[in-house]
């Protein structure tokens, strides 16, 4: 029996040869289907021989931030405790990003597995997620977009740049997954790590559709890294946080709802909150707008009138509050609000219009957050052992590429 850590209530075998679990931001099944298509991803044609194509469900709200936390701890936000990238902190009193490690309440299997002597390296594209990957990780651990300030002391490496060959992106560019791929080739081929988790992100999904040049330029790119990975001998599984769906009328126009306006609007109810968890400071490619919402009522009396007022909205697909959204979505109930809000697969979600700076959008809006877009790929380029398949979701990939893998 290989030796094996247990992580919140799952076991995990520590890896025998490097494994490498990939969390494509944004990607929806489409992109692959439609890059191997045109001929421009190979190594994603070729998982349906040499290894395993799967999908699964990501957790919800479909954002970032919880995900990428589900994938490293292997649980549902209900336990680790991020819920969305953006969360009202009652402690506080405040609205707050949920970039902290202190939000965070289970440890991760990264550094885990660090602790139990294996060697781990995380690299992610935003700096904002790289506190709560690297939270008490004995390894390296930094992002594409603060490359340039990583240190020894600090991220277990320094010098990243001139070692990965690269300039240093724009964090509004494909340069910069692009990058992570990059830094992930080159610990590989130096220092190769046991376990490395690599994290890209959305900025081209946001900007393009699958099968359009943008887009088959991303995934022909980070085909072309998956190989040299693979090359390397490595295991690899590769998820996404969330999938990406089209937000615009026919005439490519946004489908915007502002769920404050509209409550602002209504008489006779105290004055209620509207919270955005997409909300995180690259808001450029989606203006903080995602089919997602939370509602904090004025008063507990008003929660059913404001029900019933948000359910006959036009572009919304469902009013849950906060027992029934915790109990199906699996969320901490002390950290959505009181009521949640789902917009349909071509309905974002806003506040009030004058809060939502719109200029950056120089294409048709593309978003996500909703049901619509919580189905994503789960592949690995090994042919996995028989398991028991339950419900796939996407937080199983650590299991799949540990355990299951031949």
């Amino acid at each position: 029996m290989k030796p094996s850590i247990v992580v919140n209530q799952r076991s995990y075998q520590l890896p025998s040869e490097p494994t490498v679990i990939v969390c494509i931001d944004g990607c929806e099944q489409e992109y692959i289907n439609q890059a191997v298509q045109a001929g421009v991803a190979p190594f994603f044609a070729g998982l349906g021989k040499s290894g395993t194509v799967l999908s699964a469900d990501c957790v919800m709200p479909s954002f970032t931030n919880p995900n990428n936390l589900s994938i490293v701890t292997g649980v549902p936000s209900s336990v680790h405790g991020i819920c969305g990238n953006f969360f009202f902190d009652p402690e506080q009193g405040a609205e707050v990003l949920m970039n902290d490690a202190k939000y965070l309440r289970a440890p991760t299997i990264l550094a885990s597995a660090a602790d139990a002597g294996v060697k781990v390296a995380v690299v992610t594209a935003k700096d904002k997620l790289r506190g709560l990957l690297g939270h008490r990780l004995s390894g390296i651990c930094f992002s594409a977009e603060k490359a340039d300030q990583a240190k020894l002391v600090d991220n277990g490496i320094d010098d990243v740049l001139r070692k990965v060959g690269l300039p240093l992106p724009s964090v509004y560019s494909a340069e910069l997954s692009e990058f992570v791929f990059a830094a992930g080739v080159m610990l590989l081929e130096t220092l190769r790590p046991d376990l490395m988790y690599l994290s890209t992100t959305d900025y081209v999904q946001h900007k393009h559709a699958p099968g359009t040049a943008g887009a088959n330029s991303f995934y022909a790119m980070i085909d072309r890294y998956l190989q040299r990975i693979d090359q390397l001998g490595a295991v690899i599984g590769i998820s996404a946080d969330h999938g990406m769906n089209a937000k615009t009328d026919a005439l490519g126009n946004p489908n915007i709802v502002f769920l404050q306006d509209i409550l602002d609007q209504q008489s006779g109810i105290a004055p209620a909150r509207v919270l955005l968890p997409i909300t995180d400071p690259y808001v450029v490619h989606h203006g903080a707008l995602g089919s997602f919402a939370t509602v904090y009522a004025g008063a507990a009396h008003d929660l059913a009138r404001i029900t019933r007022v948000l359910e006959r909205i036009p572009g919304v697909a469902e009013v849950l509050d906060r027992a029934a959204a915790s109990s199906r979505f699996e969320l901490p109930p002390d950290r959505i609000g009181d009521l949640v809000v789902l917009g349909d697969r071509l309905t974002v979600l806003g506040t009030s219009a004058s809060k939502h700076d719109l200029s950056g959008l120089t294409v048709p809006l593309r978003s996500h957050g909703g049901l619509s877009e919580q189905r994503v790929p789960l592949l690995v380029n090994r042919v996995l052992k028989p398991f028991k398949r339950t419900a796939l979701r996407n937080f199983d990939i650590f299991d799949l590429a540990l355990n299951c893998a031949d």
